[in-house]
């Protein structure tokens, strides 16, 4: 028996989908490198130092969140393309990485590229977890009341963030 005749195993998403998200997070890993190499450090000479740091922790941030998309992205491709069998495929280190919240605080200190970048990549990441978890809800046995449960959590969670 293979993946595919396993109950509760499909393909939510679609080499398509997977490509088009794979696209947007390269550009938009080459718009940080760019801005953050080049005029972000020129920005950033102009801040005040607190903010100098903060400025330095939101790119980073926005690294880590465009790395984590691409690794997932690239697992989603090899389970997609038959490298990586569903069920490995789908194991917990295979996730999507946990990447920390921006402070909305210090978003706002910062220059306008630089918040730019910094919700395009916040933005992106939460796209790409909303499908890696409803990938993993639809796969993992569930019953009704932990399903119901998981659904309120996203939405008080989602409701902080708005």
């Amino acid at each position: 028996m293979d993946d595919s005749d396993l109950p509760g195993t499909q393909v939510r998403i679609t080499s398509r989908l997977i490509d088009a998200l794979y696209t947007e997070a390269m550009l938009l890993a080459d718009e940080a490198r760019s801005y953050f190499d080049d005029v972000g450090r020129d920005e950033r000479a102009a801040l005040d130092p607190f903010t100098r740091v903060g400025f330095a922790c939101e790119s980073l941030k926005v690294t880590t969140r465009v790395m984590h998309i691409v690794a997932w992205l690239l697992t989603q491709r090899a389970i997609d393309s038959g490298e990586i069998p569903m069920r490995p495929g789908h194991r917990p280190e295979r996730r999507l990485g946990n990447a920390q919240d921006s402070d909305p605080a210090v978003v706002t200190q910062l220059p306008a590229e630089a918040q730019r970048l910094i919700n395009a990549s916040a933005d992106l990441y939460a796209r790409v977890k909303r499908i890696d978890e409803g990938e993993h809800e639809t796969n993992a046995p569930q019953s009704p009341a932990r399903a119901l449960m998981g659904r309120l959590e996203r939405g008080l969670v989602g409701d902080r963030t708005a």
